[in-house]
């Protein structure tokens, strides 16, 4: 059984007068213990809205998820504990408390984990931190010992699941595949599940096991990660590898690719992806294609 499943999720914003947003679209995941999975694609195509309603922070409006096989459903915070998922957020400064130090506000995990065994110091060794600065305030870290800092913070609360939320996007290049690669050892070390998400598709190439592509809301393509990487198949997952940046200056976005991603409030018919697709085909603008682990009708099942 895996750790997390989620099957045909759908998650809708709605505001009084406007029309409604779609942000998650029948996306279906499922992450094992142990195991790491990289959550990809351009900025609003629905990655952090999917992680925030497995951590219970967004309302599920269909589909479902299960976390060691039991429902997730919104939580207070009361009940946050109950869970054993935690997250690390994109900017580490706005999730920690200013005014507290740092080893007081790990601490605080500690004991809900009901952990009398270890020290915030502990935790803070762990990712590299030295013991001393527990007694300091956030504004006195750089970025990334901040986020080492949000790590400790997340791994104190013995999560079975840890989720990253674009935890590197705001780090300099030197610290990204710091983290990154931190987060993978620390949570395999510990027999927890990764999601892991972010647009920079080297980094995670190099902690993933699995990477799933997201577009629109829709997961689109899904497999392991030397296969994703070496053999792409859906023609955004193409798109999304050449654009890499790549030391001879190559690496941009196809001319035949151009544009944003459509508005979630107004997706084209049939596949979300077909106004941007070199490869368009007929059926492509009628028929949503259903099926994994390539939504696409070029490589539709026998």
């Amino acid at each position: 059984m895996s750790l997390l499943t989620v099957d045909d999720l759908v998650v809708e914003h709605r505001t009084p007068g406007r029309p409604v947003v779609r942000a998650v679209a029948g996306a279906s995941l499922t992450v094992a213990a142990g195991e790491v999975v990289g959550l990809v694609g351009e900025s609003g195509c629905g990655k952090s809205t999917l992680a925030r309603a497995v951590c219970g922070l967004n309302p599920v409006t269909q589909g479902a998820i299960r976390f060691e096989g039991q429902p997730v459903t919104p939580l207070g915070l009361r009940r946050r504990k109950l869970t054993g998922i935690q997250m690390v957020f994109q900017d580490p400064y706005s999730s920690l408390n200013p005014r507290r130090r740092v080893g007081d506000q790990i601490a605080d995990g500690l004991r809900v984990a009901g952990d009398t065994a270890s020290v915030p110091e502990d935790l803070l060794e762990r990712v590299g931190l030295p013991r001393d600065f527990a007694g300091r305030h956030p504004h006195e870290f750089s970025g990334g010992q901040r986020q080492r800092i949000a790590i400790a913070r997340a791994l104190a609360a013995r999560p079975r699941l840890l989720i990253g939320d674009e935890p590197i996007s705001a780090l300099d290049a030197s610290a990204q595949a710091q983290v990154a690669t931190l987060m993978r050892d620390l949570a395999v070390e510990s027999g927890a599940g990764l999601l892991f998400i972010s647009h920079d598709l080297s980094v995670v190439r190099l902690i993933a096991d699995r990477i799933a592509v997201m577009y629109l809301g829709k997961i689109v393509e899904v497999g392991p990660t030397a296969e994703v990487w070496d053999a792409p198949r859906h023609p955004y997952t193409q798109a999304l590898l050449r654009a890499i940046p790549a030391p001879d200056g190559l690496g941009v976005l196809p001319a035949e690719l151009a544009g944003d991603v459509p508005d979630p409030a107004d997706p084209p018919p049939g596949c979300r992806f077909n106004p941007r697709c070199p490869q368009v085909m007929d059926i492509c603008r009628d028929k949503e294609p259903d099926f994994g682990p390539v939504a696409c009708w070029l490589h539709e099942p026998a």
